[in-house]
């Protein structure tokens, strides 16, 4: 049988072809990607993990497998850091007020906290397209790069970093087994929600790309 990962990665690979083709990634790979741009972008970036890394402690705790629930808190705690050390860089360690979020960032958010309720197998797919989608964005851009001149070479190092994709293959396989676990439906929600959260990294990224605000 066809691991979930590969069925679930074969419905997103639409979304994914256009977060390929988006600007904000293009110029973002070529360099050229206003500070602006970028810096709305990390500043919705912090308070996106903020709530990220609560998701990713909070399916921990609903893990039956103590290998899960070990995995799962310490890509809490490692995501904790690495993204840390990126807002130090880029933002001089402040942090953006709650007050500052995007309707992009909130709605993603809001999505992913929507599924504390749902059976642990959906709210661990509903968090997979962060590992995947970024880790395939980074090393998509890291292997066009031409130079050392781009000013968001460390962030693209970061997700196009080794370390980066053995979280992601460790994250993926839990999902596969806990969808091997899964009934059909159970199994069908999975692939719903990681398509739609897909849909959202997509959204992220137009968001900071239109410097997207309230307008009210």
């Amino acid at each position: 049988m066809k691991r979930w990962s590969d069925e679930a990665w074969e419905a997103a690979l639409p979304v994914y072809r256009k977060i390929l083709e988006h600007p904000f990634v293009g110029e973002l790979s070529a360099g050229t990607l206003s500070p602006e741009r970028f810096r709305f972008y990390i500043r919705q970036d912090a308070l996106y993990l903020d709530g990220y890394a609560r998701r990713l402690a909070h399916i921990a705790s609903r893990l039956a497998r103590k290998e899960h629930t070990e995995a799962f808190l310490r890509f809490a705690l490692d995501g904790v850091e690495v993204e840390r050390a990126l807002h130090e860089q880029f933002l001089g360690g402040e942090h953006p007020s709650p007050d500052e979020i995007s309707p992009a960032c909130l709605l993603y958010t809001s999505l992913l906290g929507s599924q504390a309720m749902a059976p642990v197998e959906v709210e661990a797919a509903a968090v997979l397209p962060c590992f995947v989608v970024y880790q395939r964005v980074g090393e998509h851009i890291h292997a066009r790069q031409q130079g050392a001149d781009n000013p968001y070479r460390r962030w693209i190092e970061t997700y196009a970093d080794p370390s980066f994709a053995e979280a992601a293959a460790l994250a993926t396989r839990i999902c596969d087994e806990l969808a091997d676990a899964a009934g059909v439906e159970t199994r069908q929600r999975m692939t719903e929600l990681f398509v739609r959260c897909t849909r959202m990294e997509w959204l992220f990224w137009e968001s900071a790309w239109r410097l997207e605000t309230w307008n009210i």
